[in-house]
């Protein structure tokens, strides 16, 4: 009776039930640890395992998973990872699957910010020939920060006091924790897409730790910089150190404040600057009318001007001394005309070859042509000589 109540299990009902279990018992949960046996195969998973000073357990993240990644894996490094609990059922082994990694440490964080900045930089995201100018006198600035920040307010109070009368569009956002970095990246996009009048964006937050400030340093945000029509000024607080989105924007500057000097001008000095301009072209005028001034003095001294009859009169009488010379001198040019065309004619005359014939010399001619050597035609050939007056055909005997 005893034996026949017993219930038995094989080894894969046993290893599917944990699996059940396991899956039923833990929601999504974030587990902290160091990366060790880290493999990534042609496949594009990755296995490893998360390890403490105790324990550890093997891991898994699945191709679809790696592309969120913002860094490389590789043993050593301290991670968060976002995961669930399974088993491998062949081998009835306790497993994570892994959603998402995040650094847990200072030396992890700065691993990805140069890895992330290394693949930006080989696609070109950090060119200057990428970079945007801003407008010199922009009617509308858009802000992406927090809300509730000191940094919003800076900004606000620095626009306001500088350039009256601009429009200030204010996107709050996460900017910092999870999902901040999403936060930021849409907004940015949004700005483009909903209001692309405007004419520069300010994107950033207050000073803090690296871990603070690190939504700046993901993909998403640097991406939607580097694709923003607009123009966009990275602004997070702090002196030193750049992220990413400084490297992606097209200005950087130090601080929330620093940056909203940057993308406007003071009022009170474009006032200054203008007045200067109009001083200097009412100056110019007045250069100018003295000038004509100058000219129109000098016109009224000239002889015309004092005794314009007279001067008239003196023309007059030069234009009927030169109608006058004029039939004399055009005999006398055509006399010249004439000696020179009688010189070239007796010059032609003396090289022609009828004057030559006359002398009682002959041309002999075959095909028309003159004939030079006896080697040219043969017996038989006609031949034309050529006198002074008339020509004669002839064949050619021997």
């Amino acid at each position: 009776m005893e034996r026949a109540a017993r219930r038995v299990f094989t080894v894969s009902e046993v290893n599917s039930q944990v699996h059940d279990l396991l899956e039923a018992s833990f929601p999504e949960l974030w587990v902290e640890g160091e990366v060790s046996n880290c493999k990534t195969y042609p496949s594009g998973h990755t296995y490893l395992s998360l390890k403490d000073e105790k324990s550890q357990v093997r891991a898994v993240l699945f191709k679809g998973a790696s592309f969120s990644l913002q860094f490389k894996l590789q043993d050593g490094l301290k991670v968060l990872a976002r995961c669930r609990v399974t088993s491998y059922e062949s081998r009835g082994e306790l497993q994570l699957i892994v959603s998402a990694v995040e650094p847990r440490e200072k030396g992890a964080l700065q691993l990805a910010l140069e890895q992330l900045k290394v693949k930006l930089r080989a696609e070109g995201l950090f060119d200057e020939s990428r970079k945007k100018p801003l407008p010199p006198y922009p009617r509308a600035v858009g802000v992406v920060t927090s809300g509730s920040g000191a940094a919003v307010r800076d900004i606000i109070n620095v626009l306001s006091r500088r350039w009256p009368g601009l429009e200030i569009r204010v996107w709050p956002v996460r900017v910092q924790g999870p999902g901040a970095s999403a936060e930021i990246a849409q907004a940015v996009r949004d700005f483009n897409a909903l209001a692309p009048d405007t004419e520069v964006l300010l994107v950033g937050r207050g000073g803090g730790s690296i871990e603070d400030l690190w939504a700046f340093n993901e993909e998403p945000v640097a991406r939607a910089i580097s694709e923003s029509l607009i123009p966009v000024v990275s602004c997070v607080g702090h002196e030193t150190d750049w992220t990413i989105a400084d490297f992606t924007a097209d200005l950087r500057a130090p601080t929330p404040s620093a940056a909203a000097e940057l993308v406007v001008p003071e009022k009170a000095a474009v006032a200054e600057r203008i007045a200067e301009l109009e001083g200097a072209m009412l100056q110019g005028l007045r250069d100018r009318i003295e000038a004509l001034e100058r000219r129109l003095a000098y016109a009224a001294g000239h002889p015309f001007l004092q005794d314009p009859r007279r001067l008239w009169e003196q023309r007059v009488q030069r234009v009927d001394e030169l109608a006058a010379r004029l039939p004399e001198a055009m005999r006398l040019a055509v006399e010249r005309l004439a000696m020179r065309l009688r010189v070239s004619a007796g010059k032609l005359d003396a090289i022609s070859p009828l004057q030559v014939l006359g002398r009682g010399y002959a041309i002999a001619l075959s095909r028309g042509k003159a004939l030079t050597r006896a080697s040219q035609v043969k017996k038989g050939d006609p031949v034309t000589v050529r006198l002074h007056e008339g020509s004669i055909d002839c064949e050619v005997a021997k």
